[in-house]
């Protein structure tokens, strides 16, 4: 299956909303509904819903400040009937070539430390430690 990253418009963004992760991620990442909240209302969010051909299986949110704080995943959601397909994996590499285009020297991330929490995930992709703690929760970071 090819995973794309698309635009949500008034026609697919309620099917992106329904999408939830697996009942016992739900601690790690907000609901899509309050990611699009927070994107319409911040200037510096970029978001897309994750499709697996035309199916939608997920939601990926950058915040984006180049000038600032640079490239962050800011929000990283799989649905948890659709785990286990390396939808995420490829999402995460179509998120880095969306900021390597930008002209972005490194991606970080930020992600709810306990057990059950995506940093092996994240690690296998090549995401460290950057030995920041924000709001608890613990940043890595991508060199680019």
């Amino acid at each position: 299956m090819a995973v794309t990253l698309r635009e949500l418009t008034k026609d697919n963004y309620r099917e992106v909303l329904k999408l939830e992760p697996a009942p016992d991620q739900q601690r790690f990442v907000a609901r899509n509904v309050w990611s699009i909240a927070d994107a319409t209302f911040h200037g510096k969010a970029w978001y897309r819903g994750i499709y697996a051909d035309d199916t939608p299986v997920g939601f990926a949110m950058l915040h984006t400040d180049p000038g600032g704080e640079g490239y962050w995943v800011w929000r990283l959601m799989i649905a948890g009937d659709r785990q286990g397909h390396g939808y995420g994996r490829e999402a995460v590499r179509l998120l880095v070539a969306q900021v390597r285009a930008w002209g972005a020297e490194e991606l970080k991330l930020s992600y709810v430390p306990g057990e059950g929490s995506p940093e092996g995930f994240y690690r296998s992709l090549g995401f460290a430690p950057t030995g920041e703690v924000e709001e608890g929760e613990i940043v890595l970071r991508l060199a680019l």
